[in-house]
């Protein structure tokens, strides 16, 4: 039997699960090339962790539930999933990383609250928070791009030090993250809000070996490959276009005000949108059907929140990048949005 997507009253859609699922999974192939570019081939060794976790505690936890397995592993939740926290951890993040972290989102965030379509919360976000708090060095360890590496690496280089935290020639993480100049790479956010802590201007800081023209030297083509995927997915049907352009449009609107206030020491909106996990969060992360806004009015409210504290969280919290946060702030806020912005039944008239 084919199982359909069911739509809410403001939402059309009748593809498939499985097929929704399989065309997100479809889209993330842009910006994975982008990030298998310029990283390695880590992300691919993550990958394929997290989608064996994901489908062994899939079928572990629905046999100790008495459910069937086959068809809930059919419809590719579990592996989505796997996929969304995959590419947003290090790529040579230890191996115990991407395990615990997907056992947490299949097992806790997902099956605990009942399986696909009661989970509060976005799983592979709430996993990733769980990983940020519990492990920060682990998952801060972001390689810079290979052209500024000190020290080349194969793809057997990639597995051994996801396996063992060592490179074949016994280089730790810690030694490959130095940059030609033998100075710790950090992620351009990250070095960004270092900067002006210390009180360098945003140009003095983006004079750095680690920034490109416009944002990061690699993530601007991360996210330009993200933002592919999801206009993709617009153009599909696959999501509905208000919560990602009310992100952007959030972030943009944000940046903007602050860099017109103090160009000094804020980035401008375009640094925003090709920086960190914008747009993958924008299209693939804060779009889930389960734990987004249902209404259309609701989805606009919900992304533009979002990209509100992105830009907070980023320009005065204490982490560089605030996806994951934001996401899971505005989860617990959809009841609400929802209540509050249901349109009128038909025939309704207000009271006398």
């Amino acid at each position: 039997m084919k199982l359909n997507m069911l739509s809410s009253p403001h939402s059309h859609s009748q593809k498939s699960l499985s097929s929704l699922m399989i065309s997100v999974i479809l889209a993330c192939i842009p910006g994975l090339i982008a990030m298998w570019y310029f990283f390695g081939y880590g992300v691919f060794i993550q990958l394929a962790l997290a989608i064996v976790t994901a489908i062994s505690c899939e079928a572990a936890v629905l046999k100790l539930r008495k459910r069937s397995i086959l068809p809930s592993l059919k419809d590719y939740s579990a592996v989505l999933t796997a996929v969304l926290l995959a590419l947003s951890i290090p790529s040579l993040a230890p191996w115990w990383i991407i395990v615990i972290g997907t056992f947490f989102a299949i097992t806790i965030v997902k099956q605990l609250y009942g399986g696909l379509g009661f989970n509060l919360f976005n799983p592979a976000m709430a996993a990733y928070v769980l990983l940020l708090i519990s492990f920060p060095v682990q998952m801060t360890s972001w390689l810079p791009i290979e052209t500024l590496q000190t020290h080349a690496l194969s793809a057997a280089d990639h597995l051994w030090v996801v396996l063992t935290g060592f490179s074949q020639n016994g280089f730790s993480l810690a030694q490959l993250k130095l940059d030609v100049d033998g100075i710790t790479m950090a992620t351009p956010l990250d070095s960004l809000k270092t900067d002006l802590n210390k009180g360098l201007t945003v140009t003095e800081s983006m004079q750095q070996a680690v920034f490109g023209q416009f944002a990061g030297l690699g993530w601007q083509w991360v996210n330009l490959g993200f933002l592919l995927g999801g206009v993709y997915l617009i153009k599909a049907k696959v999501i509905n276009w208000h919560i990602p352009v009310s992100i952007l449009a959030s972030i943009t609107v944000c940046a903007s005000i602050g860099y017109l206030i103090s160009p000094d020491q804020t980035a401008g909106p375009i640094f925003h949108l090709l920086s960190g996990a914008t747009m993958f969060a924008a299209f693939f992360i804060a779009t889930d059907p389960v734990s987004a806004a249902t209404t259309n009015k609701g989805r606009l409210i919900y992304g533009a929140l979002i990209g509100l504290l992105i830009y907070i969280i980023r320009t005065v919290g204490g982490y560089p990048d605030a996806v994951a946060f934001a996401v899971l702030l505005l989860n617990m806020s959809v009841p609400l949005i929802d209540y509050y912005t249901q349109p009128r039944t038909y025939g309704h008239r207000n009271a006398l």
